[in-house]
């Protein structure tokens, strides 16, 4: 049992919570949590982490799940300093990163009709984490974003994604104009939420290959970005409201190509 603030174990869990390089460079990330635990693919998990007074009741739920993995038992003080949470909830895990690329989701398009979502310098960790779960939600085939959006495996966007993370693809990419390019010779259309849209998001159709374009929290797109794709498309709002939170705006685009797919 880790007993010891010091324990290199516990430095190891700390340092890849706080430190996206050092998450890079071990190729993995921090989850906590019952539902994360359960919802984690066995043949990713590296290493388990189980607080002395949640031990009991998780081997008695979870026996088969953790009899397979690699287990180690922490005093409640020490897992308090290794959890990222207020309330820990007793078990954490090291898990593998995953690595996609653009063909893999390019891939699905001789399946299916795609559906995308495409970030820009998206900054805030609960936006991240809420636009992968309500991408999941949606339907969505996967999340490209620009090299400056926030870290995907950042604690709280990874807690944000409530296990979405596990299942929905995503890439990052160091030249975000090109990559719409690439997309839209494979007959992706692209539309960016913009306010100099004139048409409203509903009367475009999303049942073709179909990507959504959503910019930075405070500035929005960059012009030169906008610029790359087919159609701007605005959200009407009433008030005096000019934008919505790049989360909200995501989820209304993202269940509107759902609902029309669904409808035929």
């Amino acid at each position: 049992m880790i007993t010891s603030l010091t324990n290199k174990a516990v430095k190891e869990v700390v340092q890849l919570s706080q430190k996206a390089k050092e998450r890079n460079h071990q190729g993995l990330f921090v989850v906590e949590g019952v539902k994360m635990f359960k919802e984690a693919p066995s043949d990713r998990i590296r290493k388990v982490y189980i607080s002395q007074k949640a031990q009991e009741e998780l081997y008695r739920l979870y026996e088969e799940k953790l009899s397979g993995l690699p287990c180690e038992i922490v005093a409640d003080e020490v897992f308090a300093k290794m959890s990222d949470t207020r309330t820990p909830q007793g078990i954490l895990c090291l898990v593998e990163q995953y690595h996609y690329y653009i063909e893999d989701i390019l891939s699905l398009k001789n399946k299916k009709h795609l559906l995308l979502i495409i970030l820009e310098d998206i900054q805030d960790p609960g936006n991240l984490g809420t636009i992968v779960r309500t991408g999941e939600g949606a339907g969505v085939d996967g999340i490209i974003m620009s090299s400056r959006t926030a870290d995907i495996y950042n604690p709280k966007v990874i807690r944000s994604t409530m296990g979405s993370i596990y299942r929905v693809p995503f890439v990052y990419t160091q030249d975000l104009k090109e990559t719409i390019k690439t997309l839209q010779d494979q007959g992706v259309s692209v539309f960016a939420a913009h306010l100099g849209g004139s048409k409203s998001y509903d009367e475009f159709d999303y049942r073709t290959h179909t990507a959504f374009l959503i910019g930075n929290e405070g500035n929005g797109l960059k012009e030169d970005t906008a610029r790359c794709t087919d159609n701007y498309l605005k959200i009407p709002m009433e008030g005096s409201v000019e934008s919505l939170n790049a989360a909200v705006a995501s989820s209304i685009l993202m269940y509107e190509a759902f609902r029309q797919r669904r409808n035929g």
